[in-house]
């Protein structure tokens, strides 16, 4: 059952079912590359896609239908994605392409998009209700490697939610992914964009060597007073959203320079922005060592990447840069930006090669949780929220919460002009109030 606050419905789930490739494919064994192994991207992410049903051609079409068959013949071409990661001799991980499938979940849910209004943005309200977590499918090991939750609602749309294994792919894999899928719904034969698999274009180097220096994977394991968000399972971290929309894009970069908000991405700006409002929060030790890193595609000619029309593996970096909480919090909002833009600039194609080749080296680290690291993933223009079954493009669509140290700037399609972005963060709970009072003095 689903509830907030005056808001109850009732959920309606059919018994969890493996959905397999509508086609017989390859049976085979697949190395992932150094970049999609590394211990911070083994974990399950969830997704949450809403959809109207205003589409007049598509009113007697059923959406749970529909995608259960368009995601068995997508899997046809994405055939890894319904087998296995297992361990490798070598300690390495693969994927079992043993066509065992992804898990899907049938359900309905006696409640309407607009009671629903914006519960479904990030931190997700229902996101327990509209993706069931499946006993034993949530290990990194020989578990699915999608599981997937379609619900319709009483209003007509309908609910697509899903949880990956981020060793799989990036948002923007996962985006294209979910574009095929989209196109096999409305008709196609095959995906536009055919997938390729090439790893190997993100393994280490013979010999390994590591050029650039990688303070997101820093081997300290304290900080200079214990760190207060120091490990993803601590007990109080709560959930909040930040919206940032142009009245208060405008706010914030009014607290720059002329020269530099001319230059200042949005991106930049808000990252800035939530990185120094929660260092002040936490309230740190002034000789704190403070991190903030980025998830940057490594995609793109300007980063000299080679990376083909059609991968969907992890093509990111983690790019960070450090400084003191005591300098962090007394400068102005422009040092924060300028370290951000450092951050940004240092992906290349020398500094994904220097990361596999530490990875390598050091056994797929960790991130550095110790430092107060602050990680910051933009998944506003992953293709997420370009998914279209049939339906039209989603109300809302991203990741469904922060996980924990990681904040994923999501879109709000809900817009009629200019969108907005929303920013879900985990803090203490203890925090919370010091750090609404800062984001309120930046955005005044």
């Amino acid at each position: 059952m689903g509830s907030l606050c005056s808001l109850t419905f009732q959920i309606k789930r059919q018994l969890p079912e493996l959905l397999t490739p509508a086609k017989p494919t390859p049976q085979e064994k697949k190395l992932l590359s150094e970049i999609d192994i590394q211990e911070g991207l083994r974990f399950q992410t969830p997704f949450i896609l809403s959809y109207k049903n205003d589409n007049p051609s598509m009113k007697q079409k059923d959406p749970v239908e529909v995608i259960r068959d368009a995601l068995r013949r997508a899997l046809v071409y994405y055939y890894p994605f319904a087998g296995r990661v297992r361990k490798g001799s070598n300690g390495k991980l693969l994927v079992d392409c043993n066509g065992e499938g992804i898990v899907f979940i049938e359900a309905d849910a006696d409640v309407t998009l607009e009671q629903l209004g914006d519960s479904l943005q990030p931190p997700c309200s229902f996101l327990e209700d509209f993706l069931f977590d499946v006993p034993g499918s949530d290990d990194i090991l020989g578990t699915p490697l999608l599981l997937l939750q379609v619900t319709r609602l009483r209003c007509g749309g309908f609910i697509f939610a899903l949880r990956m294994n981020h060793t799989m792919s990036d948002a923007v894999s996962l985006g294209q992914f979910l574009n095929a899928v989209g196109e096999m719904a409305q008709g196609a034969d095959e995906p536009t964009v055919q997938p390729v698999w090439e790893r190997g274009l993100l393994d280490a180097r013979d010999p390994p060597q590591v050029t650039c220096t990688h303070h997101e994977y820093g081997k300290e394991t304290e900080s200079h007073r214990g760190s207060v968000v120091a490990t993803m399972e601590q007990p109080d971290l709560v959930q909040r959203c930040v919206y940032f929309g142009p009245k208060e894009l405008m706010a914030t970069r009014a607290h720059l320079s002329p020269s530099l908000s001319s230059t200042c991405s949005t991106f930049e700006l808000i990252t800035a922005c939530m990185w120094k409002c929660r260092t002040l929060s936490l309230e740190l030790d002034p000789k704190e060592v403070v991190r903030i890193s980025l998830v940057v595609n490594a995609r793109g000619k300007k980063n000299n990447l080679t990376v083909p029309v059609g991968f969907y593996g992890n093509a990111i970096g983690f790019p960070g840069v450090v400084t003191t909480a005591e300098i962090l919090c007394k400068q102005p909002l422009g040092y924060a930006v300028e370290l951000v833009k450092e951050a940004k600039g240092k992906m290349n194609k020398e500094y994904i090669q220097s990361c596999a080749d530490l990875m390598a080296i050091r056994g797929w680290p960790p991130l550095t949780l110790a430092g107060n690291n602050f990680i910051l993933s933009d998944n506003t223009r992953t293709g997420v929220g370009e998914v279209d079954f049939g339906w039209g493009r989603p109300v809302v669509a991203g990741p469904a919460k922060s996980v924990n140290l990681i904040s994923f700037y999501v879109r709000d399609n809900n817009q009629k002009e200019k969108y907005g972005i929303l920013v879900p963060i985990c803090l203490p709970f203890s925090c919370v109030d010091r750090f609404e009072q800062e984001l309120r003095s930046l955005l005044s």
